[in-house]
């Protein structure tokens, strides 16, 4: 198979990489101060959009919608630390971004990856996976 005429994707051009930066770190800070609908905004509105958390698999805008609002009535997401900070784009419409963490409730490591797409409504999350670090070497 021959990829040579394929168009070149450009990759982490700053004007798009600050633009999907602005997005996530909104969504952080929302995350963080338990702001349910500024969450669920950012999530594609669609039944394709899938969140994998840590106990939990949703389908669709309106599963992530119900966990968000249901997380919020329990005191949200436990707080954290960030460590590491990852945000690649790809073309101008596509972008992943990916975030290493410590609980500070439990100093347990975390891993968040979240794929991004701009939409006529701009940037929003199509897929994401939060996920904890095994305690031990299974």
């Amino acid at each position: 198979m021959s990829y040579s005429n394929v168009p070149r994707l450009d990759i982490n051009r700053p004007d798009i990489i600050a633009e999907l930066k602005s997005a996530f770190e909104s969504y952080e800070q929302a995350l963080m101060a338990n702001d349910p609908e500024t969450l669920v905004n950012w999530f594609w509105d669609s039944p394709h959009a899938i969140r994998y958390g840590v106990i939990e698999n949703l389908y669709g805008y309106d599963e992530i919608s119900a966990f968000r609002r249901k997380r919020a009535e329990e005191g949200g997401a436990p707080k954290r630390t960030v460590s590491r900070t990852t945000i690649t784009t790809y073309g101008t419409n596509f972008g992943t971004t990916h975030l290493e963490y410590v609980r500070e409730s439990s100093n347990r490591r975390g891993r968040q990856s979240q794929t991004w797409m701009r939409t006529h409504l701009g940037w929003r999350i199509v897929a994401a996976h939060v996920s904890l670090e095994a305690d031990t070497d299974a």
